[in-house]
C-alpha cells in the first residue's frame, strides 16, 4: 500500500484498516513503556485509542504526553509521534462514537475507560514493497 506521509487522509486510512498498533509512552523515571492498543483514525489524522483508567499509558500521558506509535501492514509500516491527551465531555463522546463505529461493542466510553486523543506531529513512512524500500517522513502542523 502506497501511501504518502504528508496525506493526512491516507495515512488515517492506513490505521483505520490496520486497526491497531504499539503505543509508547514515558514512564515516571523516564523509561519508555508500549502497549499494543486498537487504533483507529479521524479523516485529518487525530488517532484514538482507549485504555483503563487506571492502566500506566494513562498515568503517562497525564504527566508526559508525548508519544510514539507504530502501525504495521503487510509491506507497510507507518511510525507515528505526538501529543497525546485524554478527551473530556463534548469532545470524548464525539471522537467515542467515532471510536466506538471502528470497535462495536468497546468500552471507551464506559466508567473507568478513557479515550485517549494523539495530536500527530511527525510521520515516517516505509514501503517495503518497492526495491529498495521507500522511506518517506512528514512534519504535520
Amino acid at each position: 500500500m502506497t501511501i504518502q506521509a504528508s496525506d493526512r487522509a491516507a495515512v488515517a486510512h492506513f490505521v483505520r484498516v490496520c486497526g491497531s498498533g504499539v503505543v509508547a509512552s514515558i514512564g515516571a523515571g523516564g523509561e519508555p513503556q508500549a502497549s499494543y492498543v486498537g487504533l483507529t483514525a479521524t479523516d485529518d489524522g487525530v488517532l484514538l485509542f482507549d485504555a483503563t483508567s487506571d492502566s500506566r499509558k494513562v498515568a503517562n500521558i497525564r504527566e508526559r504526553p508525548r508519544v510514539a506509535l507504530a502501525v504495521t501492514g503487510a509491506d507497510t509500516s507507518v511510525q507515528l509521534e505526538g501529543r497525546a491527551r485524554i478527551a473530556h465531555d463534548e469532545e470524548r463522546w464525539r471522537l467515542g462514537e467515532v471510536y466506538s463505529e471502528r470497535f462495536p461493542g468497546s468500552r471507551a466510553l464506559d466508567v473507568g475507560f478513557e479515550l485517549i486523543v494523539v495530536e500527530v506531529d511527525w510521520v515516517r513512512v516505509h514501503d517495503a514493497a518497492e526495491h529498495p524500500p521507500r522511506v518517506i517522513e512528514a512534519t504535520w502542523q
